[in-house]
């Protein structure tokens, strides 16, 4: 069964200190500053990573420049919460390396999606703290209800999620530990000290610009893992910009989906407002949430 008291870092209030770095994919200044401004309207002050600008082919910075500016929010007893600047690719380089003793002394937030679910599931596996999958400050811009909630969800006044009817639903209600994140990356973490353990949980799943065989395949490895199975719920984001060979595949991501976890019993959500789309609503990793499907709404609190 899941744990159902894994900590919760403290909620932040005005005048703490947020950081931002960037584990992944490289960031200019033009991109950052509207950003920093949001958070600075809410009352934030904001620390930068020494090497958030740097460069290193598609990354910010090399390896060691990443994983120092990393280390150092992890460490900084100022800092609150630690937002990555965007996603990408490169969080697996580094996560072997850091060192999580004053992370684990006083916890903080953890805060992105795609690329940081290496964080979210490490963390989840290793740590019992909560994190936050949620919008980056790259995509702030992109949308303003998505940026707000993110602005609730920091400061612990997030209340819970009511959804419409999804044609593909499967009803019923359930309680446990959310986990999860984007597919891919869970399914490059499987059999690696980041691997998470899905008993007794709520598997929250999303993914971008993949082929429909590889959604599949990600599926299946999922499921000949034994991570399907003991699953107390699933809630499916956004999976978009999906592609087909010239062969199609014949269903789509969420059909894919569906016939993967047909045998079992517990409810499934789609349409979760939530990944690499418009709508990117915040999920506490780690949190104890009830879920609801029936045939008037979903219910997640």
């Amino acid at each position: 069964m899941s744990k159902i008291h894994l900590t919760s870092p403290p909620f932040l209030k005005p005048g703490d200190c947020i950081g931002i770095v960037a584990p992944a994919r490289k960031i200019s200044a033009d991109e950052l500053h509207p950003a920093i401004q949001q958070l600075e309207s809410w009352g934030l002050k904001v620390k930068l990573g020494k090497h958030i600008y740097s460069i290193d082919n598609q990354f910010a910075g090399t390896d060691e420049e990443r994983l120092a500016d990393m280390q150092q929010m992890l460490d900084d007893e100022e800092v609150k919460a630690i937002l990555s600047a965007r996603g990408g690719y490169g969080s697996v380089r580094i996560i072997d390396k850091f060192d999580f003793i004053r992370f684990r002394q006083k916890p903080k937030w953890i805060a992105g999606f795609s690329d940081v679910t290496v964080f979210h599931s490490h963390i989840q596996s290793h740590f019992d703290i909560q994190t936050l999958h949620c919008t980056m400050p790259i995509n702030f811009s992109k949308d303003t209800e998505s940026t707000e909630l993110l602005h609730k969800a920091l400061f612990g006044e997030l209340n819970e999620y009511t959804l419409p009817v999804h044609p593909f639903n499967r009803q019923g209600k359930s309680e446990g530990v959310m986990c999860g994140g984007n597919l891919s990356l869970l399914y490059a973490l499987a059999a690696t000290p980041s691997d998470i353990d899905t008993r007794g949980k709520i598997l929250f799943l999303e993914d971008l610009d993949e082929y429909l065989y590889h959604i599949d395949r990600m599926m299946l490895q999922l499921k000949r893992a034994g991570k399907l199975a003991p699953l107390s719920g699933l809630v499916i984001g956004g999976f978009s910009e999906m592609k087909d060979n010239t062969v199609p595949f014949g269903k789509t991501a969420e059909e894919i989906i569906l016939d993967a976890v047909k045998e079992y019993s517990f409810p499934v959500c789609f349409g979760f407002p939530a990944g690499h789309g418009a709508k990117n609503f915040p999920l506490y990793m780690g949190r104890t949430y009830q879920l609801n499907v029936n045939n008037k709404n979903t219910s997640l609190a």
